[in-house]
């Protein structure tokens, strides 16, 4: 008979080691997914989309669906932290804003409230298996982005405080949109 000491040591270095295996695949499935997504589309940055699937909570576990919900999700959690972020520069700096760029980040302000029921949409639809809708609801968040960035270029001098909160949600719908053409190509 073996003792349960023993059993109990071998089941945890069994645990132990599965959970490292599913790691390593996860990682190598976070890394493969990128580096095809930043292969097939200039949107998509190696180390961006990397660094932020890592990131997200249970990537490692996750296979390409998953990390496509994960990758819409992160960009959800982007739009949001954005809209917050304006609305406090709005607040805080009231008096102290160029009209200009008060009007900018009112424009922005509105661009990003849109967005979030988009992106919310876009859940549903990826769920759903809807890429096209998914992907036509994606495509209106990155258009908020570039037409909030470019808002701020239309007079000279004037510099945006959201160039790198609007490229990381760019960045994010492009990761996104790049895993569902993925999916669409693997199904056919």
């Amino acid at each position: 008979m073996t003792p349960p000491s023993f059993l109990s040591s071998f089941f945890l270095l069994f645990v132990l080691l599965s959970f490292f295996f599913l790691s390593i695949n996860g990682q190598n499935l976070i890394y493969d997914t990128c580096k095809t997504s930043s292969q097939q589309d200039p949107n998509v940055k190696l180390q961006f989309c990397t660094t932020s699937l890592q990131a997200a909570p249970a990537s490692h576990c996750a296979d390409l669906n998953g990390l496509g919900m994960m990758s819409i999700r992160l960009t959800r959690y982007n739009l949001t932290d954005t809209r917050c972020y304006i609305k406090q520069l709005l607040k805080n700096n009231t008096k102290k804003l160029d009209p200009y760029v008060k009007s900018c980040l009112d424009d922005c302000f509105e661009l990003y409230s849109d967005a979030i029921p988009s992106i919310k949409q876009a859940m549903k639809s990826y769920n759903s298996k809807r890429y096209f809708d998914a992907n036509v609801q994606i495509s209106s968040v990155m258009d908020a982005t570039t037409t909030c960035e470019d808002g701020f270029t239309q007079k000279k001098g004037v510099v945006s405080p959201l160039t790198k909160k609007n490229d990381a949600t760019f960045q994010l719908s492009a990761v996104a949109l790049s895993i569902m053409n993925i999916l669409q190509s693997d199904s056919k």
